[in-house]
This record gives structure tokens, C-alpha cells and sequence, in this order.
């Protein structure tokens, strides 16, 4: 019997044998995303444009790129990526495309779109699966007045690449650059779950980018709506505070053995001061002058405890890079064209938090009425690192977080106060994070981390809050809207006609009118003639007392000149700025300009006036500056 056993063992023994990492992938290429025809053709582009908008932006270069989708078969897409970045020399050409795990930044503590190593490998090994054929690589270099041209494919047991043809080509087009281009199995459809879709939110978030998409002989190009690029992030220490016991034994085992316990917590984790680690050391119990590696497991785990019990600052936020409101605005702007929302509520930018150690910031933005949709669910877009998330929204913390607001008090519909609010909205939210916490490879969805969805929470609730308050001070413009034209043109007539009755001059109304009005009433007004446009901003106040105002216009992009202005205004920073100095009750500032170079006119939808000066409860047809938005907020709410 003893001896069946051994041989049944020796048997299951030789079919044991080490899978390689690529065989592991090719046999559930669902996880990285290629689960059905739909979405691999998204997922293949995304991948692709991943890797050209991170390599622009670390060479600081503002991304130009050409995304080209043909169906070459039956359900077979060739797909390429071309950009303008710095190139990828020679040597390392076929490791970047054709090797799964390999990458530069795997072990870097900052944010970026792509960290595994996974992503545009998984690309070639899918087409090579799906249809059998080749990948085509072509790089060139600055320093080199030539191109690489190469055709690869993945030995997926190896994992290392099998280049077909190496060559030498001319590319006089491009000073630096890459281009990528494979084939695919796919379906291409349109909707919310298209590669245009995942391109059109892309050019939203990353608005420093011109992204130019070709399909099948159509062109769309997502023009770049500034020329600010993403500050760079820095990659910082980890945190202790997220770090699992396993890595902190593994940390202090590697450490150099010149240290003691003291420099090890100093020099391997961020925001741990020498006065710091002195104080963790001996709330564990742990002499400081230890050697790291000689430490056991038992004082690993005392260290790790201690650090609950002495203060330590939070992560740094210099391995971040958040969009920022005002670029939030003009990616929005720049895409939704089509829709003339009526408004863009300010978008907002939440202070770095913490989750298990990793830094991470949310954003939210929020727009209302126009042309959007006003039957069904509002529209959501959800972002991770600058990222279109296009599946798997129902487990997705940012429907979560949406799903946990009543938004019927702030001016949307929703049944029973519960699920997807309805209306003519479209609601932004982008996590950045140093490790975004996703739920599966495929980087689809952010998990119900409580921190992460708190913190989308307060975001979306700030942006609410300016929603409700343009929706009740819209309501009361069109009530002083009327007041506004029988104070300005039927009290005049009915105070003249009277003067004839009774034999006397028409009487001054400039009092009993601001007594009436009682606000800064604001009228704009945009013409087109010969591709100018002529603005007029016509400020009327209609208080009791001398107001001295500035008024400020977003500037539209790109940052044209204004000319002929009366009055001269400042043109630094993010907006037009007039100083009205001498504005008396019952008193009119008009201002005349107008915009030059090529201006469209849907370039002019959605810019706000805002006034400084005057509170934002006495102000109509305009907003009370960004800054100022919260405490003007709380007075009209109370009101």
C-alpha cells in the first residue's frame, strides 16, 4: 500500500512544473481586461495611449497623439499609437513591448497611469493570440537623425520577445517619437463603452494633449485646451503607516548593515524624523542601536504597534499631480462643446488624505442644463490617474459615493431619495493616487475603500451645493428680470407722464429705483462679425451707495488679446479683470471689447462673469469669485 502511495506521488510530482508568467496571462488575458470583443479593442487603445501620455510628460513634452483604427477582417482591427514623446532606444525596445512585468516604474511611490509592467505587453501578446500576427514597433530618438523599425512577437514561456525583422528607416515627419502598431480581435461599437468614448474622456482630463483619432477613413480631433502640462510628480518613501508587517520584516532584513533600528525607520520610511524614530523604538520596547536585520519577528510587530502611538505627519503630496479646477473646467468645456451647458459649477479639488499609508486626492466636477439629456440617469465620469474608467461602474466606489447622497435637495430628480440621481447633469470624479486602489488587474473600477469614498462623498456634496445655489438664484434672476424692465422702462414713462399732469419736471428716480432693485444687476451679450467677437458686459448698480467693483471675465482658449477695450483691463492670470471705481446708484459701467485670432463661438459657452465687491446675494447675472463661492454659499442658504 505504502508503495502505491510513493508511486502515485512520484507521478503527480513529474506533472508539476513552474508556470511562466506570460503562459499564466494568456490562459485568463480576461483579467488584464481582454474579456470580450468590446472592450479589448478599448482596452488595446488605452494601453497604447497610457504609455505615449506618461512618456510625454516625463520629458515634458505636450503630447501629440495619433490613435488609427482599420478593420483589416472579420471582427480583426489593426490598431496604432503614434507620439511625439522622446523615444525608446534600441536595446529596449522589445523589452517594453514584449515582456509582461517590465517597466520603470513598478517601484516607484508616485502617481502614474501605468505601474505593472503589464499593460502594452498584454497588448501584443492579446493580438498575437486573437489573429496570429505580428506587432511593428517604430522608435527614433533625438539624437539620432533615423528611426528603429521592429517587428516582434511574445514567447510567451519565456517571456522575452522573438524580433521577426530589425531595420534601419528614414521618419523625416518626426524629430523624436513612437509608434505602435499591432492587430487585434475586437467589436467595434459606439456608445458609452467606445474607443471614442474612452478617447473623448481622455482629452477631458489630460486637456494639455491634441489627440487626433482616425477610424476607418473618419478623423476626430480632441484639440489641446491649454499648454500646461501636469506638474511632475516625485517619488517619495513609503509610508509606515500602510505598511504590512511581511514587507516591514522584508525591509529591515535588506537594510544596510552599517544601520541601526533608529536610521533604518529614518532613511527607509517618509516623515519619520530621528526625534521620531527614538520615540517609536522605545514605546515598542526595541533598543534603537540595533542592527535592522537582527531584529525578530516579535519586535517587528512592537515597532509597527508603536507607530499608532506617536504622531506622525502624513504622507507628502509632491507624488501627486491632480488635474486642478480651473483645467477641470476647460477639459469639460473643451469636449462638451455640442451640449451649451448653462453651468459649470466650480470644480473641486479635495486636500490630500491617507489610505493604509497611500496618499491620494479626489477631484469632482459637475455640470447642469443646456442641451444635456434631462430624461434618464445623469451621466457620470469616472477618472484614476487621469484615466477613463468605462466598466464595471455599478462596483465602482464612485458610484458608491453617489449612490449615498440624497440629491433630491439639491435640485435633481431621484426615486425614493436612493440610486442614480436623473437630470440634465454629467458628474466628474478622478482619484490620483500613488496606488489606486482598483479591484481587479483590469483596472475597471476603484474598490469601497470607507477614506476614499468619504472623501468622493464631500467632493460631490461641495459641487451639489453649487448646483442648488445657481438653480434658486436662477429663479430669482427671472423674478428681478421683470422687476428690471418695469423699473427701467414703464416707472420712466408712467413719472413723465405724470410731470405733464401736474405741470412739473419729471422727478429724479434714481432713488426710488435702487430701493426697488436693491442689487448689482449684470447683462452680457456676445456678437460675431467677420470671426470677432464683440462682448458687451453692461454692470447697472441698483443700491443705495457708491460701488467700487472689479469685475473679472474667464479668459476662453487659446488666451486671445482683447482689443479695443473701454475700459483697459488686466490681462495677467486666469481671467479679464476691470477695476469700476466711481459706480454711483442707479449708475451704468459698460464694457466693450473684443476677441481676435479665430475665436468659435462655442468657445464662449459657459464663461463666467464674476464680481468682487458686493455680496453674492445682492449681485444677478453674475457669480461672486471662486474663492468666495463657500461664503456666499452659507448667506444665500440662510437666507
Amino acid at each position: 500500500m505504502g508503495c502505491h502511495v510513493d508511486s502515485i506521488a512520484e507521478k503527480l510530482a513529474e506533472k508539476q512544473k513552474e508556470i511562466s508568467i506570460g503562459e499564466f496571462f494568456e490562459r485568463n488575458k480576461h483579467i488584464l481586461g481582454f474579456d470580450s470583443l468590446t472592450k479589448s479593442l478599448v482596452t488595446a487603445v488605452k494601453e497604447g495611449v497610457d504609455n505615449s501620455l506618461d512618456a510625454c510628460e516625463e520629458a515634458n513634452i505636450l503630447p501629440e497623439i495619433v490613435v488609427e483604427l482599420e478593420e483589416v477582417d472579420d471582427r480583426e482591427y489593426r490598431i496604432s499609437v503614434e507620439d511625439n514623446g522622446p523615444g525608446i532606444v534600441k536595446r529596449k525596445i522589445s523589452d517594453v513591448f514584449a515582456k509582461l512585468l517590465y517597466g520603470s516604474r513598478f517601484h516607484d511611490v508616485r502617481q502614474s497611469r501605468g505601474q505593472q509592467g503589464i499593460g502594452v505587453s498584454a497588448v501584443v501578446m492579446y493580438g498575437q493570440l486573437s489573429t496570429g500576427r505580428t506587432t511593428v514597433i517604430r522608435s527614433k530618438v533625438k539624437e539620432k537623425d533615423y528611426a528603429v523599425e521592429m517587428e516582434i512577437t511574445m514567447d510567451t514561456k519565456k517571456n522575452k520577445a522573438d524580433i521577426i525583422s530589425e531595420e534601419v528607416v528614414l521618419w523625416d515627419e518626426k524629430e523624436h517619437g513612437t509608434r505602435f502598431e499591432t492587430t487585434i480581435k475586437g467589436l467595434l461599437r459606439s456608445g458609452d463603452h467606445s474607443v471614442f468614448e474612452y478617447l473623448k474622456n481622455t482629452a477631458i482630463v489630460n486637456p494639455h494633449a491634441r489627440i487626433v483619432f482616425n477610424c476607418d477613413g473618419d478623423t476626430t480631433v480632441f484639440k489641446r485646451a491649454t499648454d500646461q502640462l501636469p506638474p511632475p510628480t516625485l517619488s517619495v518613501k513609503p509610508h509606515i503607516e500602510g505598511i504590512e508587517l511581511g514587507t516591514f520584516v522584508k525591509m529591515a532584513k535588506e537594510c544596510d548593515r552599517r544601520r541601526k533600528v533608529s536610521s533604518f525607520l529614518v532613511n527607509g520610511f517618509s516623515r519619520i524624523s530621528y526625534r521620531t524614530a527614538r520615540e517609536i523604538c522605545e514605546a515598542a520596547g526595541v533598543d534603537e542601536k540595533k542592527k535592522p536585520e537582527e531584529l525578530s519577528l516579535a519586535e517587528c510587530k512592537k515597532l509597527l504597534k508603536a507607530t499608532k502611538k506617536v504622531k506622525i505627519m502624513a504622507p507628502k503630496t509632491d507624488c501627486l499631480s491632480p488635474i486642478r479646477s480651473m483645467l477641470i473646467k476647460k477639459g469639460l468645456k473643451n469636449v462638451l462643446k455640442g451640449y451649451r451647458p448653462e453651468f459649470y459649477a466650480p470644480p473641486t479639488t479635495r486636500e490630500p488624505c491617507v489610505y493604509s499609508g497611500n496618499p491620494f486626492q479626489v477631484e469632482v466636477g459637475l455640470v447642469y442644463g443646456g442641451d444635456l439629456p434631462s430624461d434618464g440617469a445623469v451621466k457620470v465620469l469616472r477618472f484614476a490617474n487621469r484615466v477613463p474608467l468605462l466598466y464595471k461602474k455599478s462596483g465602482c466606489a464612485t458610484t458608491t459615493a453617489i449612490k449615498n447622497i440624497d440629491w433630491r435637495i439639491y435640485g435633481l430628480d431621484q426615486r425614493g431619495g436612493r440610486g442614480m440621481p436623473s437630470g440634465p447633469a454629467i458628474i466628474l470624479i478622478h482619484v490620483a493616487s500613488t496606488r489606486v486602489p482598483f479591484t481587479s488587474e483590469a483596472k475597471d473600477a476603484i474598490a469601497d475603500i470607507p477614506e476614499v469614498v468619504d472623501e468622493i462623498e464631500r467632493g460631490l456634496r461641495e459641487c451639489a451645493r453649487h448646483m442648488r445655489t445657481h438653480l434658486n438664484k436662477e429663479k430669482r434672476r427671472k423674478k428681478v428680470s421683470r422687476k428690471f424692465m418695469i423699473v427701467k422702462d414703464i416707472l420712466p414713462m408712467i413719472a413723465e407722464k405724470s410731470a405733464v399732469i401736474v405741470g412739473k419736471d419729471p422727478p429724479s428716480l434714481d432713488k426710488v429705483m435702487t430701493k426697488i432693485m436693491g442689487v448689482v444687476y449684470v447683462e452680457s451679450s456676445y456678437q460675431w462679425n467677420n470671426g470677432h467677437c464683440h462682448v458687451s458686459i453692461d454692470v447697472n448698480n441698483y443700491t443705495p451707495r457708491k460701488r467700487k467693483l472689479k469685475v473679472y471675465l474667464e479668459k476662453p482658449y487659446p488666451d486671445n488679446v482683447a482689443m479695443d477695450t473701454m475700459p483697459e483691463p488686466r490681462t495677467d492670470g486666469e481671467y479679464l479683470e476691470w477695476h469700476l471705481e466711481t459706480l454711483k446708484p442707479s449708475g451704468l459701467q459698460q464694457i466693450n471689447f473684443k476677441f481676435d485670432n479665430g475665436l468659435e463661438k462655442e468657445d464662449m459657452d459657459g464663461l463666467e462673469i464674476y464680481i468682487e465687491g458686493i455680496k453674492g446675494t445682492s449681485l444677478i447675472g453674475a457669480e461672486p469669485l471662486p474663492d468666495d463661492w463657500d461664503v456666499e454659499m452659507a448667506e444665500i442658504e440662510k437666507e
